[in-house]
């Protein structure tokens, strides 16, 4: 019996080895994800936009895109140019086209299929300042230019009084001042393709509804006054493209 036992054990011994021998014979396979990203450098007169090809292993990366732009910047091409700042779908910063869809890099999980690279774009019909940065000068001109700051007609001094809500005004507002002015849902919109010098796009027009509709706010008239031409919101076309884009729209609903 004993000797039976010895021989078991031998055997089991025997076959543990062998299969440790074949695990370290065998090459193991990475999980490498091919990104094409948009390049281009202004300080390079004449150059034309290219995409260039990163091979990332997604078993020595973070989740999300944005993990895998950091990985590439720091490791293997410092001259890749992007936004990024909370990398918590907050600030809105690392907008940019990831696969198609307009989204913020920091939120947006890497498509784990690596038989198809993931192309990376800056946002749609913008000028772009060097390969994903966008500049987004004529967009925060028109954020001004609704004036977004609580307008009161009588005095008011800080700190002596507060400006109360209802919990039924205050609930009007949900929804609205989530938005983070990352610009996905502007750059998705055709009408703003079209007439971004006039047209106020959704993003600043959700924000001016935002102020109007505020019970705290005195002049809501003279908000609507002055988009009253046929452009600043009436280029409007119910596409949609902005909520199916928005990137906050499922945390909002």
């Amino acid at each position: 019996m004993l000797a039976r036992s010895l021989a078991l054990t031998r055997a089991d011994a025997v076959v543990l080895a062998s299969r440790a021998a074949l695990s370290t014979s065998q090459p193991v396979h990475k999980r490498v994800k091919t990104f094409e990203i948009y390049r281009w450098n202004p300080d390079k007169p004449g150059s034309k936009p290219t995409m260039q090809k990163y091979d990332v292993d997604l078993d020595d990366c973070g989740a999300m895109v944005l993990d895998a732009l950091i990985k590439i910047k720091n490791e293997m091409d410092p001259t890749l140019t992007f936004r990024r700042s909370c990398r918590e779908g907050i600030c809105g910063s690392c907008a940019m086209n990831i696969g198609g869809e307009n989204t913020l890099a920091c939120i947006r999980t890497i498509d784990a299929d690596t038989s198809k690279p993931t192309k990376i774009y800056p946002l749609p019909h913008m000028f772009v300042v060097k390969d994903l940065v966008p500049d987004m000068n004529l967009f925060y001109e028109q954020y001004s230019s609704i004036q977004p700051w609580l307008q009161k007609k009588s005095n008011l001094n800080l700190g002596e009084k507060q400006m109360f809500q209802s919990i039924k005004e205050r609930d009007r507002l949900d929804g609205l001042y989530e938005c983070i002015l990352c610009a996905c849902c502007s750059t998705s919109c055709p009408s703003y393709w079209w007439n971004a010098d006039k047209y106020l796009g959704p993003s600043v027009l959700m924000q001016a509804y935002r102020w109007i509709i505020d019970s705290r706010d005195d002049y809501p008239v003279e908000r609507l006054q002055r988009m009253k031409d046929s452009y600043s919101a009436f280029k409007c076309h119910t596409i949609m493209n902005c909520t199916k884009e928005c990137p906050k729209v499922e945390k909002i609903f």
